[in-house]
């Protein structure tokens, strides 16, 4: 049996001015260089490209049957309350044959709040 190939959208904000985008650009080149098997895309909610249906699209086009969006906002707003749920929803009736799974906010993953507590202490900690 063939394993269902999986893709992994990493979704954020976005801003007018590009060097905003540098720190999920990074991001995505460490998890294609830790995955190089995994499909991985980064989108936008809006002001930069591409949006969460053109990735969604490419991620389908290139065989993913699941795919995980990844919301990279420190917490659960109305961006992803209100505004991510409808477009997720669009993407399920558009790509029928294609899993959406939606993540929480990773900036309220222990794990991450752990990382970021320890980092303000590390930038209070030097001399």
């Amino acid at each position: 049996m063939t394993p269902i190939r999986r893709g992994l959208l990493l979704f954020a904000h976005g801003a007018r001015d590009p060097r905003w985008a540098a720190p999920f650009e990074a991001m995505l080149a460490r998890l294609r260089a830790r995955r190089p098997e995994r499909v991985v895309r980064l989108a936008f909610l809006e002001l930069m490209t591409p949006d969460l249906p053109h990735a969604a699209e490419e991620l389908a086009a290139e065989g993913c049957r699941r795919i995980d969006i990844v919301p990279l906002f420190l917490g659960m707003g109305g961006h992803l309350r209100n505004d991510l749920p409808p477009l997720v929803d669009r993407l399920r009736e558009r790509l029928p044959g294609v899993e959406f799974r939606l993540h929480g906010a990773v900036g309220e993953a222990p794990a991450v709040i752990d990382a970021l507590a320890a980092h303000a202490l590390d930038l209070t900690d030097l001399p």
